[in-house]
């Protein structure tokens, strides 16, 4: 293993200029690093797999295998960025793929997991199988191998409806979706191995992340993505609020979890701090676009009642303080940069889209 070492980050305070990949570089210990991202062709792990890269790293991305070797989103990275990446396909349900994969790596980075929340209504086990026993595999190997540290992702839905505003790190879980369940386990498993055998554990927490490459599966590409086609837009239910982080704030906070000393063992929300109903949402994004769609309920789109998450809205005061992290892209800067990502690559079918 290489002498690589966390240092305690710095925040100063600078402006940051908006980027549809990544945040402009922070003086961080990346350059040489060897590190692994699972799930490396989805959303957003392509953007970190960027930005590692732009930071200098040796980056190993783990993408799950598929008979055409689609490497997902990394696709879209430029051809100089794509030759520096050694691509590595596997499953994170195979113990000995992951192994071999987290060989001789300084940092790993799990993002891999199944994300629909409607695909964990209709096929459960596969969720289970992949973000728990992935998250095992993942756990395993990074004891087996020494691994210096292992940033792992949670999400916001393990929380579920808020119970208090705005949600910090201790706030109950409240899973109401066979996929938060799941999740929520991952997290459980990865708190368990850094109390039970002291494996450098870093678990962050990211809110609604949005930007480009996303699904148009998820919201603001699905409302985007109508509005400029059709003079309606179909959504599920517009009541519930979110807490909306723009992709390259997420990723820096990824990044800063990585870097920053004394947080092992511990949990970090990622999220703006403010929220807003999806209706709301919608009438921005048709403000942004100049039009007026209508809208309309379509009942394909709707959770089960019991299921719907009713409001998020972080609390990322400890990643302010622990990390120097802040999300610096305004709502709107943010919803303009993925309007014009979405303007010029027209939705796709890519099979990768359902992971991280």
């Amino acid at each position: 293993m290489t002498a690589w070492k966390p240092f305690r980050s710095v925040d100063d305070g600078a402006p940051r200029r908006l980027m549809d990949a990544a945040s402009p570089p922070l003086s961080l210990p990346l350059r040489g690093v060897r590190a692994l991202v699972t799930g490396a062709g989805g959303f957003i792990a392509s953007h970190l797999v960027e930005r590692l890269v732009r930071e200098g790293a040796q980056v190993t991305a783990f993408v799950r295998y598929n008979s055409r070797r689609d490497p997902g989103l990394l696709h879209l990275l430029s051809p100089d960025e794509g030759n520096r990446i050694r691509l590595v396909f596997g499953d994170l349900r195979d113990a000995a793929a992951v192994h071999q994969a987290m060989e001789s790596q300084d940092l790993v980075f799990h993002l891999g997991s199944l994300i629909a929340i409607p695909y964990s209504y209709l096929l459960p086990r596969e969720v289970v199988d992949t973000n728990i026993t992935g998250t095992l595999n993942v756990l395993m190997s990074a004891r087996a191998l020494g691994t210096p540290r292992l940033i792992h992702t949670s999400t916001s839905e393990v929380y579920g409806s808020a119970q208090r505003l705005p949600m910090d790190e201790s706030h109950p879980f409240q899973c109401q979706s066979p996929y938060a369940a799941s999740k929520a386990a991952a997290d459980h498993l990865v708190d368990s191995f850094g109390k039970s055998y002291g494996l450098p554990v870093v678990t962050v927490r990211p809110f609604n992340t949005y930007g480009p490459r996303q699904s148009t599966r998820a919201v603001i590409p699905a409302i985007i993505t109508q509005a400029l086609r059709h003079p309606e837009v179909a959504l599920g239910d517009s009541r519930p609020w979110r807490d909306f982080t723009y992709v390259a704030d997420t990723v820096d906070g990824f990044i800063r979890a990585a870097a920053t000393e004394g947080v092992l063992g511990e949990c970090f929300n990622l999220g703006s701090g403010q929220s807003l109903t999806i209706g709301d949402l919608a009438e921005l994004i048709f403000r942004l676009l100049g039009v007026r769609p209508s809208l309309r309920t379509d009942p394909a789109r709707l959770r089960p009642p019991a299921s719907e998450v009713l409001h998020l809205e972080a609390d990322a005061g400890k990643a302010r303080h622990r990390l120097g992290w802040n999300p610096r892209t305004p709502l709107e800067d943010g919803l303009k940069a993925t309007i014009e990502w979405l303007r010029a690559h027209p939705p796709s079918r890519n099979p990768a889209e359902h992971t991280l």
